[in-house]
């Protein structure tokens, strides 16, 4: 094997410019994919298309109208949003809110369809007109309406008139992947438009800035944290190998690397997401550890009295393996992703995998060649470190009973923080405070309405049906009970609207605000009020084509994702058990509030195969069934104390919490492969005792382990400062599995090795053992 080894390297260096325009060659077609690569900025890409609750979604989006959306919020800066200027502002709004692209309905207090009767006629109008100019006896009405009509309190206007807004009904053809921004760039120039004239704010919300924030999210983390994470890498990589010709060197495996993976993607017609837009910055972190183990196994050569040429023979030898096996194992990992309920992770997970196989092939192949033509001198950084690593290995090698109890003691501590996490998937809280998106849902979600929307269609078993009084009494209860519970903000009905016709069409008598006593009279009004309204104000966002059933939207205000859940099911059960409607309650919010359930239960069976995958390449690398079941421990426990120290820390989890398990396997098997290596040579090539061979392995690759863990950490602490929460809760959590797998192969695992490798025969350990690739060791090692 070591002789296949030292003639691929011998080979790589006599035929360097050949391969050189190979790979070059085979790079320059893979990253040519990239031109295909594009923004998927909807919402709807985080859930796969045999998901349930998408399904329902876009069922009930064929019956009625989308609930697609500008939401034009009015803050009054000064006063109160009833005020003749506030209601000026929204009523020119109102008239150009129409003109925004793909606009097929606007809805604000000005247009509000107000029904009244004279005589024999039923009026229906505006609610105001040329509001600088109003009376007092209209302002009363406008005042007197705006907080008591249940199509507008509590949606369109703040009972309180601390705000109020303009709704605008997008829909998208959906025929270029811009559409979304256009809307957006449009709504925002109409807002500045009315702030200029007017002495209001306009806040920004609804599903078209909802998938804008996606958009906007995915383009500023790659504008931002890719050369924040080039700039970190270069400096830390500089700092631990004091050398600037080495650290350019890592950046022609990187740089490559992204290239072919973004390629790939293109190449597969991957539309970029916030969480496969982060793969750059993932890759980059997995590519430069590849690097330094084959960077710092050399230097530490060379300090020994070797040249160059020499050492980096030997490192493409002892590294070629762990390279191959950390970097196949890594990409099992991140292919686990595959499994998940959301496809954005399935692309971040083959992009990476991808991203890191090239970044094996750029190690072994590209990085050797480079080296060859470059004079690169080792300095006393390492040597440093190696000191200490070396002074580690043999502390815990002398005390591997007292390491071995303390691990295991507060193993079991951390673990049973785990049941502290608790699943919140709020798509508003996806975001960080400082994006604007947020910040003006927030204010939306205090001063108007709720961010949140569940819809619940109602059939009323045949057409025309929705007239039956019996029907909307049944409508009516609903709506009722909603009202009554405290989460609420808004009921949309349909039986408002008849009960207010009902009581106009009866000279305005508050007792006539109920529901016609027969059908032939509900059909009638429906029918006389359907007339009288104007085009793109209808009753599609209510009632189905055939008025066979009828949608209920219900806003509640923010909460997490297990009381939704609960809600959810409570107001299912109250439809089911009181009013023998058997539905599902649907909309961007249920769905939201069921990926994490769905995310974990998908992830579960690609973890399991991940574990499974994963454990088969390192037994059968190591070919030593005892050695593969001792780094199972090692390797399985990081990611669950992270969880641990992250319910004690933070304890909300949301859907990319189900991929961290897998993705974290595979990455943090890299320092247990890496150790387990060094460790076999020493105890099959150097014929060490368990405890010389842990000190040996700690000398060989002490330094490497934590040089690349730094690097990692670093790579994963540049990604939590994403303002996308899915990308910082999964950086953070795999930040602290790959410092805990760091620890955890410095201290459990050599005292495992140390209490279960023993050998029948082994005598008393030495004091110290000689370090891999030393002069102490043989060269045919």
């Amino acid at each position: 094997m070591s002789q296949q080894n030292n003639s691929y390297g011998e080979w790589i260096l006599k035929y360097r410019f050949l391969v050189l325009g190979l790979i070059t060659a085979l790079t320059m077609l893979g990253a040519a994919g990239a031109q295909f690569l594009y923004f998927d900025n909807d919402y709807r890409v985080f859930f796969g298309k045999e998901n349930p609750q998408l399904k329902a979604f876009e069922k009930i989006q064929q019956t009625y109208t989308k609930i697609d959306n500008v939401n034009f919020a009015v803050d009054p800066i000064s006063g109160k949003a009833n005020a003749p200027e506030v209601l000026a502002a929204v009523e020119e709004l109102t008239n150009i809110a129409w003109q925004l692209p793909y606009s097929i309905r606007v809805d604000s207090l000005s247009n509000y369809q107000h029904t009244e009767v004279e005589g024999d006629d039923l009026i229906v109008r505006d609610l105001y007109t040329d509001a600088m100019s109003i009376g007092a006896d209209e302002q009363a009405l406008v005042d007197s309406v705006s907080t008591t009509e249940p199509a507008l309190a509590g949606k369109i206007h703040d009972k309180q008139h601390r705000a109020t807004s303009v709704n605008a009904t997008i829909q998208m053809p959906g025929k270029s992947a811009d559409e979304v921004a256009i809307v957006a760039a449009a709504a925002r120039e109409m807002a500045a438009e009315i702030e200029a004239k007017h002495n209001v704010k306009i806040r920004l919300g609804g599903v078209i800035f909802l998938n804008n924030a996606f958009l906007e999210s995915s383009m500023l983390d790659m504008a931002t944290l890719v050369p924040a994470m080039y700039l970190v890498i270069l400096i830390v990589a500089y700092l631990l190998l004091r050398s600037i010709m080495a650290t350019v060197l890592v950046l022609f495996v990187v740089v490559p690397s992204i290239m072919v993976a973004m390629g790939a993607g293109g190449w597969m017609g991957i539309g970029l997401t916030p969480p496969s837009a982060s793969a750059p910055t993932i890759i980059t972190t997995l590519a430069v550890a590849d690097s330094i183990h084959l960077l710092v196994s050399m230097f530490n050569r060379m300090r020994a009295g070797h040249s160059q040429r020499d050492s980096l023979l030997y490192s493409i030898r002892v590294n070629g393996k762990p390279i191959f096996l950390t970097s196949l194992t890594t990409a099992l990992g991140f292919l686990s992703m595959n499994f998940s309920d959301s496809p954005p992770f399935h692309d971040l997970g083959n992009i990476t995998a991808i991203g890191v196989m090239a970044a094996w092939i750029y190690s072994i192949v590209l990085l050797p060649i480079l080296i060859s033509f470059v004079p690169l001198k080792s300095k006393a950084t390492l040597a440093k470190l190696d000191d200490k690593m070396g002074k580690l290995g043999v502390y815990v090698a002398a005390r591997y009973k007292s390491v071995l109890t303390v691990s295991v003691v507060i193993s079991v501590g951390v673990l049973a923080l785990i049941p502290l996490n608790e699943i919140n998937d709020d798509f508003v809280k996806y975001f960080d405070e400082s994006v604007q998106y947020r910040q003006d849902t927030d204010w939306i979600s205090s001063n108007l309405t709720g961010a949140n929307q569940v819809q619940f269609s109602l059939p009323a078993g045949e057409s025309n049906g929705v007239s039956d009084p019996a029907f909307i009494e049944k409508v009516s209860d609903f709506t009722a009970w909603a009202h009554n519970e405290s989460v609420v903000t808004h009921v949309q009905s349909i039986s408002d609207t008849f009960k207010r016709l009902n009581r106009d069409l009866n000279a305005g008598d508050p007792a006539f605000y109920r529901v016609p006593d027969t059908r032939e009279l509900a059909a009638q009004y429906l029918l006389l009020y359907e007339l009288s309204l104007p085009f793109g104000l209808d009753l599609n966002n209510q009632l189905d084509i055939s008025k066979s059933s009828t949608q209920v939207i219900v806003t509640i205000d923010d909460m997490t994702t297990n009381e939704l859940r609960a809600w959810i099911a409570r107001a299912e059960g109250y439809l089911a058990n009181e009013l023998n409607f058997n539905v599902t309650a649907v909309g961007p919010t249920v769905m939201f509030a069921y990926i994490s359930e769905r995310n974990i239960q998908s992830m579960l069976v690609g973890t399991l195969i991940a574990v499974f995958l994963i454990s088969g390449v390192i037994l059968i690398a190591l070919r030593d069934v005892r050695l593969g079941i001792i780094s199972l421990i090692p390797n399985l426990l990081p990611a669950a104390l992270a969880f641990g120290l992250w319910g004690l820390l933070v304890g909300q989890v949301n859907m990319a919490v189900a991929v961290v398990a897998g993705m974290a396997l595979g990455v943090v098997v890299d320092d247990s492969v890496h150790f387990l290596s060094k460790y076999q040579i020493a105890r099959r090539e150097l014929k060490l005792s368990a405890h010389d061979a842990v000190i040996s392995a700690f000398n060989g690759v002490g330094t490497a382990l934590v040089v690349t863990t730094v690097i990692l950490t670093a790579g994963f602490a540049i990604l939590a400062q994403s303002t996308f929460g899915v990308n910082s809760y999964m950086a953070m959590l795999t930040g602290i599995a790959l410092v805990i797998a760091l620890i955890a192969d410095m201290t459990l695992l050599p005292a495992l090795l140390i209490a279960l490798d023993k050998d029948k025969k082994e005598t008393s350990p030495a004091v110290g053992a000689p370090e891999i690739g030393t002069k102490e060791a043989p060269q045919n090692a």
